[in-house]
């Protein structure tokens, strides 16, 4: 056996240790399958040994179409569809940057929560707390990246869906411009926000990742000051007590590291937060609308009432409502404009539990959403960095964001940062 089949095995290995945590990660994984195409990995490394991602193990959300297998969205609802007859875009072009497909993983069923519950098939704890919530709804993606099961993994994000569980899980977690990645063959939640990206526990994994999903290259800027807009209020409001003090250290650090902070008020994204609620709920009802009825007995009751809202809205609220989210994103591209970046805390309050996220979904969800949703609102770039704090177990989550086309920009910012807090 040669070495990309063996480090599969060890990983199938580690994933048969699990116990119930595997069933509440994965929703399909086949052994067979992974071995295979490690060996198909390894013919093509042998043949062009320059494949970025050469026999990186890659873990797939189910909504990635791959050939052969059913795209389910961690849903009863879809568990009868038809197998996807070929691969969407982002998988075909991991695949032939020479990266392994190591099983589907679960997520809040169709994408839609920042907490990561699932009651078909479990919500696991996370790395830190098996008592604590994943973060969602990329949350078996995130698991299988913290456990050391694979290199890196494939999530959407709509709201924050690849940001939270990095932040949860201490990851780096990267949603890029929503129009630089296609979103071909990946089962949709409300296209106006949808964007598929990576989450690996390391900067430069992530990087390499984009750069094959875009085909655009990254290089290394030069380092130098940059100007870093900080929010004088939505991002930084009601903060708990440990997140406050982190945000206020890593100020301080970056301050003391040569950057210019530069205070930029942006109270107007939360102002218009419920623009976010509007759209992706109307929007996730078109594609639902003629599955009410069996949701109602197959569907997790937290997502359908999500989905429902949207017949609470007139046609008229949604026209104005598209108008001003437009609104809203012009405005940020001009608050933006005098400074490299921006950086908020990825979430406004540690990780609560599982059992207080069951008795206070709707609270608790949009708490874990807010920071990250305010910039799906403004089609901005964003990525979810960990921060290392000194005494403390969990780190700490920092997210570094610009308008939509600056994935460049940020994906720099973050390699001039990163280091300072190793």
């Amino acid at each position: 056996m040669g070495a990309m089949i063996d480090k599969a095995q060890a990983a199938i290995d580690k994933v048969n240790e699990l116990g119930d945590l595997k069933g509440k990660i994965f929703t399909e994984f086949d052994p067979d399958r992974i071995l295979a195409a490690a060996a198909k990995a390894e013919e093509m490394a042998a043949a062009n040994p320059d494949l970025p991602l050469a026999g990186m193990l890659v873990s797939i959300k189910d909504l990635y179409d791959e050939a052969g297998i059913a795209t389910t969205a961690a849903s009863k609802l879809l568990l009868d569809r038809a197998p996807a007859d070929q691969d969407c875009d982002v998988v075909a072009q991991v695949k032939k940057a020479g990266a392994i497909p190591f099983g589907r993983t679960s997520l809040s069923e169709f994408a839609y929560s920042g907490v990561g519950l699932n009651p078909h098939y479990g919500t696991p704890g996370n790395v830190f707390d098996p008592e604590g919530i994943p973060g969602g709804s990329t949350s078996g993606g995130g698991l299988t990246v913290a456990h050391d099961l694979v290199d890196f993994a494939l999530g959407t994000d709509t709201g924050g869906s690849i940001r939270i569980p990095s932040a949860i899980n201490g990851l780096y977690g990267f949603k890029p411009s929503r129009l630089c990645v296609s979103g071909k063959g990946i089962h949709p939640l409300a296209k106006s926000f949808d964007t598929p990206g990576p989450l690996a526990r390391d900067l430069e994994t992530a990087i390499t990742v984009f750069e094959v999903m875009t085909g655009k290259a990254v290089a290394q800027t030069a380092a130098k000051s940059m100007r870093i807009g900080v929010p004088t209020s939505g991002f930084v409001d009601g903060l708990d007590d440990r997140v406050k003090a982190d945000f206020a250290a890593i100020c301080d650090k970056l301050k003391s590291a040569g950057h210019e902070l530069v205070e930029i008020e942006l109270g107007f994204v939360a102002e218009n937060a419920i623009l976010n609620k509007m759209l992706v709920a109307f929007e996730a009802h078109a594609i639902y609308s003629e599955d009410l009825e069996t949701l109602e007995t197959v569907g997790d009751p937290r997502v359908l009432a999500r989905i429902k809202f949207a017949e609470t809205l007139s046609k008229d609220e949604m026209i104005a409502a598209y108008a001003k989210r437009a609104d809203i994103v012009s405005m940020f591209n001009a608050a933006m404009a005098d400074v490299d970046v921006m950086i908020a805390p990825t979430l406004p309050m540690m990780a609560p539990k599982i059992a207080e996220v069951e008795a206070d979904f709707d609270h608790l969800n949009a708490q874990m959403l807010r920071n990250t949703s305010y910039l799906n609102l403004v089609d901005a770039c964003a990525i979810s960095i960990p921060v290392h704090v000194e005494g403390e177990t969990i780190p700490a989550a920092l997210m570094i964001a610009a308008p939509h086309g600056a994935d460049k920009v940020v994906l720099n910012a973050a390699r001039q940062i990163d280091p300072l807090f190793g």
